[in-house]
């Protein structure tokens, strides 16, 4: 082989392989240019999708991306924006037998032994409960609403019959505060309170992005339910219940019903109970006291009794001395609770909390007319609010006796509300005018007009009286300083069907502050206090509820701009000379 063909075939090697790797640069790029068109097409496709669901969505129900992103229900807040109601990511215990399935039986591993390892996680499970559900292979939840560290616990026993699904839950940040106002969510639907009452909005998809915010004052909320708890404790009471409402707008600063129950942790014993508890007038956790459980108020009553009468101009001269000594009407004596003396003014009346002479002001009154002012103040209705659970007043009917006109004028013989006696004080003080209460915040120059029950010139003059009783009369322990506080106590027997329980008392005390320029009613209420060293041993609302409001008004006044001021009061000049010296 000569030189030439020698050089030709090694000039050829390198060649050959250089168009082989063209040839394989060629292959791949072909491959790439087919694929990217299905590449595409997938992409577009997908697209699609997305944009049908997230962007056009359903023909009936258009939905954008970010709806559908949303948390499956709305938050609520206080009228301050703080949370009360939220959704968050939480995990379920579920047990799913099928996953343990051995020739198509199911087979429960060692029940007893998986049940004390998550009665060790969760200790409030019964493990005995726990192990026969177990047992029983039939599917269900075992737990709802674990936090991530439990799930990682249940996850380490190994049992791959219990399940972790993740779910969207209720959660309440607060607890138990403001319980009975909320309500609760179970299975994704509202249960009582504003739950329920906001249900469709809560959970319509073009709403749920923005929070919705009610009347409730959170700080007031807490101040009042902390203060009604240490009341109630420190008289060994069965219950306690209280408000505080915007005496122009009818809102509903705060509201609470004791003892309360968990909105994050519902239990069987908070919505129902047992007959034996049920024949002790025990009522379920759940059950709201303040607008669904009617209480006789007892002498809360006089100041509505006595205002109807001078806007009426029966009650004209507030010198004038009536008979204070017991009155005799069908066949009954109608008395109070110690002598007063033998003739009391109005104001002595209102101070001293005479029975008999309410009575014999109601007298000259008439059935028809104080009627009708109890009517105009809705006490012949549910009370007016937006919550589900409202309690029918027990209604003396439409023909009042002499003697139903006269114990209806001290609160007995009607039965009514907490929530009927805040909005009737509402009135009493804000210049005639009732308005219903209301959970949803009012925006200023919204409020409803209402309709007037006294004139002007009443309500200036109950104001004045108000205040006589918290500076000379029962309400004193409610006087605090510089609030210019006023209101009345109302001690009432509980009725039964044997007669009234002299024993078992409803004590109240109604208030409003300040009296020289009304801005809030609060009305708290204990349900059979006992006599303890803490109210020196007496029963009446002198002792349990008045101090209650007495220690609650300086907490919530600064948070509702209502500051102390000991340089200014209502004018009471010309009413202190009818008050004798003795009670001064």
């Amino acid at each position: 082989m000569n030189a030439y063909a020698i050089d030709s075939m090694v000039a050829a090697g390198p060649l050959r392989v250089a168009n082989k790797r063209l040839e394989a640069l060629l292959v791949a790029r072909m491959r790439a240019l087919l694929l990217m068109p299905a590449f595409g097409l997938v992409a577009v496709v997908a697209l699609m999708r997305i944009a049908s669901f997230g962007v056009l969505g359903a023909p009936d129900t258009p939905m954008s991306m970010e709806q559908r992103l949303l948390p499956p229900r709305g938050e609520i807040t206080d009228r301050n924006g703080l949370p009360l109601a939220r959704n968050y990511d939480a995990f379920a215990l579920w047990y799913n037998p099928t996953a343990m399935k051995d020739g198509g039986s199911p087979l429960v591993h060692r029940p007893e032994e998986v049940a004390a390892k998550l009665a060790a996680i969760f200790p409030e499970l019964d493990q005995a409960d726990v192990a026969a559900r177990l047992a029983s292979g039939r599917a269900q939840y075992l737990r709802r609403r674990l936090l991530p560290e439990e799930a990682n616990r249940v996850f380490d026993i190994g049992e791959p019959a219990l399940e972790l699904p993740a779910e969207k839950d209720r959660f309440y940040p607060q607890g138990s505060m403001a319980a009975h106002v909320l309500g609760y969510v179970k299975d994704g639907v509202g249960h009582l309170g504003m739950e329920s009452v906001l249900n469709d909005r809560l959970t319509d998809s073009s709403l749920r992005g923005e929070p919705t915010a009610i009347a409730l004052d959170l700080r007031v909320q807490g101040a009042l339910e902390d203060e009604l708890n240490k009341g109630m404790l420190s008289v060994n009471a069965r219950g306690a219940a209280g408000v505080v409402l915007d005496v122009d707008t009818g809102e509903v600063i705060a509201m609470a019903s004791l003892p309360a129950f968990d909105p994050n942790d519902i239990k069987t014993s908070d919505l129902m109970i047992s007959d034996a508890e049920a024949k002790l007038g025990r009522t379920p956790r759940v059950f709201n006291s303040v607008t669904n459980q009617v209480y006789e108020l007892g002498s809360t009553f006089k100041p509505l009794t006595v205002a109807a009468a001078i806007d009426a101009g029966i009650v004209r001269d507030l010198s004038l001395r009536y008979d204070a000594k017991p009155v005799k009407v069908a066949g009954r004596t109608l008395a109070d609770s110690h002598n007063l003396g033998d003739t009391l003014n109005v104001p002595e009346a209102l101070i001293h909390s005479s029975n008999t002479v309410t009575a014999r002001v109601a007298d000259k009154l008439g059935p028809e007319r104080l009627r009708d002012t109890m009517r105009a103040l809705g006490l012949a209705e549910r009370p007016y609010i937006e919550l589900p659970a409202r309690g029918a007043p027990i209604w003396p009917g439409e023909k009042w006796s002499r003697v139903t006109t006269m114990t209806v004028s001290y609160g007995h013989g009607i039965a009514v509300t907490p929530l009927h006696l805040a909005s009737a004080y509402a009135a009493l003080v804000n210049g005639g005018v009732w308005r219903p209460a209301t959970l949803y915040k009012v925006e200023p120059g919204k409020e409803p007009a209402g309709r007037r029950v006294f004139k002007e010139d009443t309500s200036a003059r109950m104001r004045q009286l108000l205040r006589m009783i918290a500076v000379y009369g029962t309400g004193q322990s409610a006087d605090a300083p510089g609030y210019r506080v006023g209101g009345k106590t109302g001690s009432a027997e509980k009725p039964s069907a044997g007669g009234y329980r002299k024993k078992l008392l409803v004590s109240t005390f109604a208030a409003a502050f300040p009296m020289d320029n009304p801005r809030y009613v609060v009305v708290a209420m204990l349900d059979e206090p006992k006599g303890t060293t803490a109210s020196s041993f007496q029963r009446t609302a002198a002792w349990n509820a008045a101090p209650i409001v007495g220690k609650l008004i300086p907490r919530i006044g600064p948070l509702l701009d209502v500051r102390p001021d000991l340089s200014r009061d209502i004018d009471i000049s010309d009413l202190r000379p009818l008050i004798r010296s003795d009670i001064k």
